[in-house]
């Protein structure tokens, strides 16, 4: 599965703002529950649950928060740059700013879209220019050149 077929330029948020981990995470649940016709809470729930196994922020100020979800046929994407870093309890403890939410559904396997997420934020280059970006159709051209998942 290519990156393409699970983003558009509408799944990308510039400057959106929270004040902590929990709201960025009840927001995003928002934003995907009125995209997907699916209770915000199912998904808040979700994504909780998976924290409480340990943080999503991968380090170098990115979190992949992510969780199989019921009611989710088909893997759904956004990509969200915050407005001024937050707190995500991070491996290597620096604040936030670039979130990509992963929701799957429950029989399907998101190792690979996570895998190929990661490897494509481990660009400096890349993460540069989400951070630069002035539009979601720019972070959007810089995600979709891709291969595979």
């Amino acid at each position: 599965m290519k990156i393409s077929e699970i983003i558009s330029p509408e799944s990308v948020r510039l400057d959106l703002t929270s004040s902590s981990k929990t709201s960025l995470l009840q927001a995003i649940s928002e934003i995907a529950a009125t995209e997907l016709g699916i209770g915000a809470s199912e998904i808040l729930l979700a994504l909780t649950n998976r924290e409480k196994l340990g943080s999503t922020g991968i380090g170098q100020g990115i979190a992949i928060p992510h969780a199989p979800v019921p009611g989710v046929e088909r893997p759904f994407f956004l990509i969200i740059r915050l407005k001024k870093p937050i707190d995500f309890e991070a491996v290597d403890d620096a604040p936030v700013d670039i979130v990509c939410l992963l929701l799957t559904p429950v029989q399907g396997s998101q190792l690979n879209m996570l895998a190929h997420l990661a490897r494509k934020l481990r660009s400096p280059e890349i993460v540069g220019a989400i951070r630069s970006s002035s539009s979601p159709e720019e972070v959007y051209s810089l995600l979709v050149d891709d291969g595979a998942m």
